[in-house]
């Protein structure tokens, strides 16, 4: 702009002129046209190392095609060009693999698509329940572990146990009390129409359990993979249970342990309250929805005695 010709004095306009208009300092538009541009740096400073970047290429392609092995990473390549005496540093050999395609095949990035619908509780009860097991210690009998039942409407606690042993049967226990205690006896489809929500563990994906519940009429629920909170209801209760009873308790045997979950359990169902009920607890949530509801007719031909 300085050196642009006014029309009208046919003369430059001239830098100092420029800079009192546009209120910028001239020292400043000097320092900025005497400063030498720093040439870019493309690489790493450093030595470069025994070879160019293609002929360390080179070097590694002969590497990978005198392994025995598939799919060894930049690591392993770069233990086996130090064997070969070609010295290099991990993250170089990385980056010429990277330019080069030579890098062993990796787990791709997690799935953007969700494979639930974003929400796991169900409006009714008795339609989807959740367990999963957690562990604590005794003072006389060890370890003991922790197994829930908790229904997905209401997050109420349907069946709750205490075992040493974590296996299949112990986990039962829990789901053979909320049965006994929703459907009113232990009979081959009696819970038909319920699902089950659990993990991938051995004791759930057992032949035995998955036996049990499919003879109860219960349909087997497993979690999505890549998605923890396909289990998050039975899960989030046994945060509750550790910060309100497990953490703050001490029991010297597995069977006291076993009597305070169960009158845990029951002052849970009958004093917790669920925000997304109004603030009702799980006891009251379930009373409402499976007592039957007596319709009157207010009609005056509803009060008559039927004609004979």
């Amino acid at each position: 702009m300085s050196q642009t010709v006014s029309p009208s004095a046919s003369r430059c306009y001239g830098l100092a002129r420029v800079s009192r208009a546009w209120r910028v300092s001239r020292a400043g538009v000097y320092r900025f046209l005497n400063a030498t541009p720093s040439p870019a740096i493309s690489r790493r400073p450093g030595p470069t190392g025994p070879c160019p970047d293609a002929d360390l290429a080179d070097h590694i392609r002969r590497e990978i095609e005198a392994s025995p092995f598939h799919g060894e990473g930049y690591r392993k390549i770069w233990a086996r060009l130090r064997v070969a005496g070609v010295r290099s540093s991990p993250r170089r050999v990385r980056r010429v693999m990277g330019e080069n395609g030579l890098l062993a095949p990796h787990r791709v990035g997690r799935n953007q698509e969700k494979t639930h619908d974003g929400t796991i509780v169900t409006d009714k009860v008795n339609e989807m329940w959740g367990t999963d097991m957690s562990q604590t210690v005794t003072l006389e009998d060890g370890r003991a572990y922790v197994f829930v039942a908790v229904e997905h409407a209401n997050s109420e606690i349907v069946g709750i146990h205490a075992a040493r042993s974590a296996n299949r049967f112990e986990a039962l226990e829990p789901v053979r009390q909320g049965v006994r205690r929703c459907f009113g006896a232990i009979a081959p489809g009696v819970a038909h129409g319920l699902k089950l929500r659990h993990d991938h563990g051995s004791n759930y994906m057992s032949g035995d359990f998955q036996d049990e519940i499919k003879c109860l009429g219960i349909e087997a629920s497993p979690s999505f993979v890549r998605e923890p909170e396909g289990n998050g209801v039975a899960e989030r209760f046994i945060r509750t249970l550790k910060e309100n009873l497990l953490w703050v308790r001490s029991f010297k045997t597995i069977e006291e342990l076993r009597a305070e979950l169960v009158a845990f359990a029951r002052r849970y169902n009958e004093t917790w309250l669920v925000a997304r009920h109004r603030y009702k607890t799980p006891a009251s949530v379930r009373q409402e929805q499976t007592t039957p509801r007596i319709v009157i007719d207010p009609t005056p031909e509803a009060t008559l005695p039927l004609a004979a």
